[in-house]
């Protein structure tokens, strides 16, 4: 389909009158057709899941304080808090509320949704507020005062910027990097700040110095200061695609390159440089693979001398997840075969010693969720958790015994479920990991298998009690697909799959859907999938081109027309996951898979039905894909219901109530199309 044959553009008019018509009367047809008694029920389970009391209230330590954004039934928009570390240890912890959203919004009549705070250190008296308008990543920047509980305004000298995708950070008391829209040309072609200026203080913003410039074909410009006491810096990086950045040191006004290769990660401790390979890396005589992580003298590097230390190295099974640092050691989470396993390394005088954390279960993923090297030493905390396993927060010094801070209660009853993993073959051979949560030897029945399978974003064991109340418990099968395009494998299991690459993807998931019927887990027609984003692209492919496999699907924030994905809103900044569809070489590869141009009518081959759900608000997955999709879907008779949240961002929604109501949606839709199968 060329894009001047195609009917259905005005529906990327995404606040258009007449595409919004289109929405509610799509959104009406949608909701009548789900809603009903066991609907209400199950949003109601599920909102008693995100309200609750009980949940863990994750925070993050900064000194002596602990920050938490909360929200629940009472709060909607939520409470900004803190508390201290002996009140955070008690049951039910003396929360000093700093900001409280609802009462901000209902005051200036806004929809503002949390996007976070930078708080100064070591005072803790100022923060850099972000708030977005329904939950856009666009966001509004506003100087908060601790002490006073007050914003303070631009007239009187505060820092303050309107909406935009902006890039800030404190220097000083009294300064900021800053990277927003300061005018025409001043932004990348995807969306970002193209230019990054210090400002100060009481100054006008059209006065702030200028730091770095880059080209508007590059994906984002930002800069940082790193204020860790003797080892003060300041850094700027310019993102050349979604892979690649170069990395500068900043001293005053001149720039000296850090020489790593520009597609891996960097990252500076005191005087510790680490760099973690995408692409075998070749110094002198030695290359080093893909995946690893690598040590180096921070000023003796970005001299010349290039000595390097090998931290980790990934082999066939194991890749490196995490990783962060304590005041003296660096905390390591790795995957073997999609199970985390946690180690600590400490820098010595020859050589680096290593150890590892025990006594985590198998089948939990472990996450690094908090250090602070700055004032807390060696403290670290955890959060684990897997498919039937609830949250539990947990602390502890490096050298001493792990500390159950806190435990997420059972939100699910979890008697008689197993949780198992498999391997499916793909079509290259290709052994496929996946995880099965079912009823122990149970039949085939309903199945939901989920996938996401692109950048880099490994999928690991976690508790949803959503999850487990609207599906678990009724029944139903729960499968979560290790297929390439993620991290599981470290690097390469995501590279292989880029640009032209991309169809292995599809086959990996399609080869997952296949060997669950092998193995009598569930038939086709009982076997549905999900996935939002660059998941939900995934769920428009198996709808076109493997139909045959599926009883029904979910596709979510999507995207669908691969034609123009670049030309909507952040989709400049994929070209290196996808391709760029302009390149007639590359658009030969994209427009084989490319869900919107390869729609067919019901009467030449039938699609099992699909629900795809957006949001009005998504400023970065243009809300154009899922509607011009649903419209074709429609207009070639084939089943497709839609949904739109006309809030909610990229996650689909603002708040408790808006995720239990379009979740609710999504279990609702599975259950009446596979249960009468």
């Amino acid at each position: 389909m060329a894009i001047s044959d195609d009917p259905y553009l005005w529906l990327e008019d995404v606040t258009g009158e007449e595409a919004l018509d289109w929405v509610r009367t799509r959104n009406g047809v949608t909701v009548e057709e789900l809603a009903g008694d066991e609907f209400d029920a199950t949003e109601s389970r599920i909102r008693e899941v995100l309200d609750t009391d009980a949940r863990i209230p994750y925070a993050r330590r900064r000194g002596q304080y602990l920050y938490n954004f909360w929200r629940d039934a009472e709060h909607v928009r939520g409470l900004w808090r803190r508390t201290t570390m002996d009140e955070y240890r008690t049951e039910n912890p003396v929360w000093d509320v700093l900001l409280d959203l609802d009462a901000l919004a209902g005051s200036e009549d806004e929809n503002w949704v949390w996007g976070g705070a930078q708080v100064l250190r070591p005072d803790q008296r100022l923060a850099l507020v972000t708030l977005s308008r329904g939950g856009a990543d666009a966001t509004v920047v506003r100087e908060f005062d601790l002490d006073s509980r007050t914003f303070r305004a631009l007239e009187d000298g505060g820092f303050a910027l309107p909406e935009a995708k902006t890039d800030i950070g404190w220097i000083d008391a009294d300064t900021v990097f800053v990277g927003t829209d300061f005018g025409p040309g001043s932004l990348t072609e995807s969306g970002y700040p193209r230019i990054t200026k210090r400002w100060h203080r009481g100054t006008p913003l059209v006065d702030a110095e200028t730091v770095y410039e880059g080209a508007a074909q590059d994906i984002s410009i930002s800069a940082w200061h790193d204020r860790t006491p003797g080892f003060e810096r300041d850094f700027v990086q310019r993102a050349t695609d979604f892979y690649n950045s170069e990395t500068y040191v900043l001293d005053g006004s001149a720039l000296t390159r850090i020489a790593t290769p520009t597609d891996a990660s960097t990252s500076v401790h005191e005087n510790w440089l680490l760099i973690r390979t995408m692409t075998p890396w070749t110094v002198g005589d030695r290359t080093y693979p893909a995946g690893a992580l690598l040590a180096a003298d921070f000023d003796e590097f970005v001299s010349g001398t290039i000595a390097l230390t090998v931290l980790f190295a990934p082999d066939a099974h194991t890749s490196l997840h995490q990783y962060a640092w304590t005041e003296n050691h660096l905390l390591l989470v790795t995957l073997q075969d999609v199970r985390t396993k946690l180690h600590v390394l400490t820098p010595g005088a020859k050589e680096w010693d290593v150890s590892t954390i025990d006594g985590l279960s198998d089948l939990t993923s472990t996450e690094i969720v908090g250090t602070d090297a700055e004032e807390n030493g060696d403290e670290y905390f955890l959060s684990s958790s897997g498919y039937l396993t609830p949250a539990t927060l947990l602390v502890g010094t490096v050298g001493g015994e792990l500390e159950v801070l806190k435990q997420a209660p059972a939100f699910f009853d979890a008697d008689g479920l197993t949780v198992e993993q498999f391997f499916a073959r793909s079509d290259d051979g290709t052994d496929i990991p996946y995880f099965v949560v079912r009823r122990a030897d149970s039949g085939p029945g309903p199945t939901l298998l989920y996938g996401y399978g692109g950048f880099e974003i490994s999928m690991t064991p976690g508790y949803s009690g959503a999850t487990g109340r609207a599906w678990l418990e009724r029944g139903g099968t729960y499968v979560v697909a290790n297929i390439r395009g993620g991290g599981e494998y470290g690097p390469s299991w995501h590279t292989q799959v880029l640009r032209a690459g991309r169809h292995l993807v599809h086959e990996d998931f399609a080869a997952v859907a296949r060997d669950l019927v092998t193995r009598g887990i569930t038939t086709t027609e009982q076997l549905a999938a999900q996935g939002g984003s660059n998941g939900g692209l995934l769920m428009g492919i198996m709808v076109t081109k493997y139909p045959e496999l599926f009883g029904a699907l979910v596709c979510q924030v999507p995207l669908l027309d691969m034609k123009r994905y670049h030309l909507l809103l952040a989709g400049a900044s994929w070209v290196a996951e996808y391709g760029n569809p302009d390149d007639p070489d590359e658009w030969e590869f994209i427009s084989q898979y490319s869900p919107y141009q390869n729609v067919v009518a019901a009467s030449e081959r039938p699609y099992p039905p699909i629900l795809i759900a957006t949001s009005t608000r998504d400023d970065r997955v243009h809300p154009g894909h899922a509607r011009k999709m649903a419209a074709r879907l429609a207009e070639l008779g084939q089943d497709v219901s839609y949904y739109e949240n006309i809030e909610g961002g990229h996650g689909g929604a603002s708040d408790n109530a808006q995720l239990a109501f379009k979740t609710a949606l999504t279990y609702e839709f599975l259950w009446r199309h596979l249960a009468r199968s």
